[in-house]
């Protein structure tokens, strides 16, 4: 995929005129190498930077900043960890559980405060959150799960029933909501190159059209990394990859890339609103294993997302589109908000999200202490890895902080088969979501 048909990868990469840096070429030594040019690799350049700003640093991404998820998503930064709280306690434990949830409140506390003390202009607003139930057996899970928050100590969690809801925004399928103050919502592509500006100002150099073709160890602690048109030695290395780690050797069994897709309205009405109201704006998810999540984005388009998912087999990474997924995704509007039957859709899109066998994050050191790693945000990143980056960073620098103090830094991860059991693993479990989604939809 050449780089200059990245606007076509989403909505939010055509909302910004945006010109890519040159590849890498020649050769250099460097004291870092971060790989990524998503929110994960700029955020741990950004932090590295910061702490010491006399390390010589590159940052290197295969075709632009932001191509991947971090361009892609639908803009939430939210704290959510992994999939529901009641999942996490039961794969780590109740303490591990409520240990998360205040790294996500602090992930999203901190991506605002960065974004308005480096003057990001990427139309963030702080409207909540809401998950909302459409039918009685989703309700019954977020009640669960409200319950489960208040039994850990986690405050800023409410019930909010139908008759408080329709205030908010009203469909006829809703039949309560989760409410949480805490999420922010924000484009992301603008994002993302907001930061290269930012970084760059910092001294880190930022190739963009540079794949990497390998990494290798040499003598006397350095690492090479050869790309298409000439290689660094570097100390340390930062793995920012996520979806794409499969395509690392040392990762490929870490986790799994999983397409989620996105459609987007025309702006809406000023008759539309009087209809749905909605009128603060929050983010809103409902409570399927495979969710809808949607939005209004800052010329008031209605983005949703999500409501099934595609998977690759092997190395291939070209799922991007999936056209039955966007035609139910439209009809899943329409249904919602009866009153946008009418609406037209203008863009549509997809990309890969990284998911391990546990559906939880795993970061930390990939075998020497010479390389970290971050990856399995399962579509919940946004605020996720830019406290991971501070984290890598804390890592690549040899620190022992209350950030990589966390259990899931350096845990061990449960591994994916290899190919083909890989490929079939990844669809039983998503064949065993498409089969509770369909049992819970019925509203009763």
């Amino acid at each position: 995929m050449m780089a200059e048909t990245f606007r076509d990868k989403s909505f939010w990469l055509s909302t910004k005129e945006y010109e890519p840096n040159p590849a890498f070429r020649g050769r250099q030594e460097l004291d870092v190498v971060v790989v990524g040019g998503g929110f994960t690799g700029l955020s741990a350049a950004h932090f590295l930077k910061q702490e010491e700003p006399g390390l010589k640093i590159a940052l290197m991404e295969s075709q632009v900043i932001g191509y991947g998820a971090s361009g892609r998503n639908g803009g939430f930064s939210m704290t959510l960890f992994g999939m529901t709280l009641d999942l996490t306690t039961k794969r780590f434990s109740r303490e591990k559980t409520k240990e998360a949830h205040h790294y996500m409140e602090r992930a999203v506390d901190m991506l605002q405060d960065l974004i308005q003390r480096h003057r990001i202009d990427c139309d963030y607003e702080h409207p909540g959150f809401l998950r909302v139930a459409t039918s009685g057996k989703y309700k019954d899970r977020i009640l669960h799960e409200i319950e489960l928050a208040g039994s850990l100590g986690l405050d800023g969690i409410e019930w909010l029933d139908p008759a408080q809801l329709s205030e908010q925004v009203a469909s006829p399928q809703y039949m309560g909501a989760w409410w949480e103050p805490r999420c922010g919502l924000l484009n992301p592509a603008k994002l993302a190159w907001g930061w290269k500006e930012v970084i760059q100002k910092q001294g880190v150099e930022v190739y963009e059209q540079t794949p990497v073709i390998e990494i290798c160890r040499e003598a006397k602690g350095k690492i090479r990394i050869t790309v298409p048109w000439g290689e660094v030695v570097t100390k340390k290395l930062v793995l920012a990859t996520n979806a794409y780690s499969h395509l690392i050797p040392q990762l490929k069994r870490k986790q799994v890339p999983v397409w989620t897709y996105i459609v987007l309205t025309e702006p809406l009405g000023d008759r539309h609103f009087r209809e749905i109201g909605w009128k603060n704006r929050q983010g809103i998810e409902d409570a399927r294993d495979l969710v809808h999540y949607y939005r209004l984005t800052a010329d008031n388009r209605l983005l949703m997302g999500g409501r099934d998912v595609s998977m690759a087999f092997g190395t291939d990474m070209e799922m991007d589109r999936n056209e039955e997924v966007f035609i139910g995704l439209e009809r899943d509007v329409r249904s919602i908000f009866p009153a946008l039957k009418d609406v037209s859709f203008t863009h549509r899109w997809g990309g890969p999200v990284s998911v391990p066998v546990d559906l939880a994050p795993a970061l930390g050191y990939l075998g020497n202490k010479d390389t970290v790693y971050s990856l399995g945000c399962v579509g919940h990143g946004v605020s996720m890895t830019h406290l991971n980056g501070k984290t890598c960073a804390d890592l690549v620098l040899g620190r022992s902080t209350d950030l990589t103090d966390v259990f899931f830094v350096n845990r061990s991860t449960i591994p994916w088969p290899p190919e083909p059991f890989r490929f079939l693993a990844s669809r039983a479990v998503t064949e065993f979501m498409r089969w509770e989604d369909r049992k819970y939809d019925v509203q009763v």
